[in-house]
């Protein structure tokens, strides 16, 4: 290899290295999370609107145990899904991942969900306004209004 390109090659494998390296913007606590969105007020649980069975699906946001927990439950139906972790900024929206340890799927959840999920997935929050917020992940997504600050 010819010597002259050596610094720039060095130069080229440190930026790869140092972008592969770099964490996102995550946060664990309700405190950080508001700090993100911007708004010390932000409601902490969400009612579908885009459900067609009449059961809009209930999101909470709690902390507990050093993360966040977003958990799930269809109306009259029970828990949905459950998940803890990190909400990470990506853009302009909020992604939560969850491994396979740290996702469960309740019995309101149906078959195809649990199939897709069942290995651990991510949920994409985006904000649609100030009063309204999708949440998508594999298979599924809905739009939701706050319930309550």
């Amino acid at each position: 290899m010819n010597s002259a390109r050596l610094p720039f090659l060095a130069l080229l494998l440190s930026l790869l290295c140092a972008e592969v390296l770099a964490s996102p913007n995550c946060v664990t606590s309700i405190g950080e999370l508001r700090k993100v969105l911007g708004d010390q007020r932000a409601s902490l649980q969400w009612e579908e609107t885009s459900m067609n069975d009449g059961k809009p699906l209930v999101v909470s946001i709690i902390q507990g145990n050093g993360a966040l927990v977003l958990e799930f439950v269809k109306t009259t139906e029970g828990l949905w899904a459950e998940g803890t972790g990190a909400v990470c900024s990506n853009g302009p929206d909020l992604e939560i991942r969850f491994e396979t340890d740290q996702l469960r799927m309740g019995p309101a959840s149906g078959w195809l969900l649990r199939s897709l999920l069942g290995q651990g997935g991510k949920f994409t929050l985006t904000r649609m306004g100030a009063d309204q917020l999708r949440i998508a992940t594999t298979g599924w997504s809905g739009i939701f209004v706050p319930k309550s600050k």
